[in-house]
């Protein structure tokens, strides 16, 4: 076989591969040598995405279409229902028009959800529906998760911007064991739970993730994308395991018998969010973590139940690590385009001494399967999704809130098992050094720099 023949037909390997769902991340890791053969084959590739289904009589019907726009506007939308009633009298009028058609269909793709009508109570403000634990009584002032971790060589996250990127960060050590503990302890949870584990690609077509109701252009987008000489048009980095399994279940049809199906993921996700506030540093606000997503799909009269036992396996996962943390009924403006009704939970972090989030849960009602063409009993599937382990927060959060007045972390006895140890520093002449320190840190704080440190005596004349 000469080479022309055999390129060929690595090509149309590779092409077959991608179009069957073959992570292309596993391609790039074995043919990362071959950049021509890279960019054939991604851009020969097109996602085979059944077009989207919508009712249009139902929603630009007259009863319907002023609840739609106010929906949108108590939501923050971007959607537009006028352009879709006007595409849409366009379309009857010249249904042989595919141009009309397209543009009529990308205008009802950017509708958001309907909203759950107790969340359309609340105005703009989400309502703290429940309180978990309590904050610790310290008896020495907290300690941020970098000051607490760097100084033992677990994290390094400072000048590595012209190495790894900005917002990048190394876990060593047994911060880094504490990580796989975290995951190992959701992992073991969720499948005792019914959980049916999955592994995921994380590269995806810009269509797909528009498709489950992400952002994906403009200055609100979180998406990292690859570079289109290389790669071809429109590959990006996955924001969360949602997209992957979302994507799974694409073209399925279920009985209702068959479901709920409920999906366990652990990936890395990509988020090219920026922000610049001081409290962010570390790992509150980073670019790429890992994360255990839940992802379930359900019969429609099943998904505000699920929903509701998406929430109670957070609290319950959190709660044994002896966190305290607020649980939210997410306001309509903070739903995104995809959530019926969304959950967040807010866990108190004693060395930022403030809530953050670190997990929400959603009820996507039919709305990615109108999308993904995921049918149950000839009408469409409903979707749910939850974060259960989202790293870098919960390991942030862990560290402040059961750290010690010498330096070192209890680790919950939840997470032993997984651990091996029970202390985060167990090396004497790291607490040694934390130690020498405080009491450094302590004497200069009340050392009068007036005066010299090692003062002469005066000579007697």
């Amino acid at each position: 076989m000469n080479a022309t023949s055999r390129g060929s037909s690595t090509l149309k390997v590779a092409s077959y591969l991608l179009k069957n769902c073959l992570p292309p991340s596993l391609l790039l890791r074995n043919v990362s040598g071959n950049a021509k053969f890279l960019n054939g084959a991604m851009k020969s590739v097109e996602p085979d995405l059944s077009p989207p289904t919508f009712d249009f009589e139902h929603l630009c019907g007259d009863k319907v279409v002023e609840s739609v726009r106010q929906n949108i506007s108590s939501r923050k939308g971007d959607g537009n229902i006028d352009l879709v009633l006007a595409l849409y009298k366009e379309h009857l009028n010249d249904e042989g028009n595919e141009d009309v058609k397209r543009k009529l269909l990308e205008a009802a793709a950017c509708i958001p959800n309907r909203t759950h009508p107790q969340v359309l109570e609340y105005g703009s403000d989400s309502k703290v529906i429940s309180s978990t634990g309590s904050k610790f009584d310290y008896n020495f002032k907290p300690k941020s998760f970098p000051d607490l971790t760097a100084q033992h060589n677990l994290f390094r996250y400072e000048n590595m911007t012209n190495l790894t990127g900005f917002r990048s960060y190394f876990l060593s050590g047994n911060l880094a064991a504490l990580e796989a503990a975290l995951i190992k302890y959701t992992l073991s949870y969720l499948l005792e739970n019914g959980f049916k584990l999955i592994s995921v690609p994380d590269i995806f077509k810009k269509s797909i993730i528009k498709s489950c109701g992400m952002v994906t252009d403009g200055e609100r987008h979180q998406i990292y994308c690859l570079d289109e000489n290389l790669f071809g048009k429109d590959w990006c980095l996955s924001g969360t395991s949602e997209i992957a399994i979302a994507n799974y279940l694409r073209n399925r049809k279920f009985h209702s018998s068959e479901l709920p199906i409920n999906f366990a993921a652990v990936s890395r996700c990509y988020r090219a969010e920026i922000s610049q506030l001081a409290e962010e540093r570390g790992l509150y606000r980073v670019h790429q973590f890992t994360k255990v997503e839940m992802f379930s799909v359900c019969s429609p009269d099943e998904s505000a139940a699920i929903l509701d036992t998406f929430r109670a396996h957070q609290e319950k996962l959190f709660a044994d690590l002896n966190l305290h943390f607020l649980t939210l009924d997410m306001a309509a403006h903070e739903l995104g385009a995809q959530a019926y009704r969304k959950y967040d939970i807010e866990a108190w972090m004693p060395g930022r001494q403030k809530y953050g989030e670190i997990s929400s849960c959603s009820d996507c009602t039919d709305f990615q399967a109108r999308r993904f063409n995921i049918k149950c009993d000839g009408g469409f599937a409903h979707t749910v999704n939850g974060t259960a382990c989202a790293i870098p927060r919960l390991l942030l959060t862990l560290v402040e809130t059961h750290q010690t007045e010498d330096g070192n972390v209890r680790i919950p006895a939840a997470l032993q098992k997984f651990t091996g140890f029970n202390r985060l520093i167990d090396n004497a002449e790291e607490l040694q050094k934390y130690s020498l320190s405080k009491i450094m840190t302590h004497f200069y704080k009340y050392w009068d720099h007036t005066q010299p440190l090692n003062p002469r005596k005066k000579k007697r004349k």
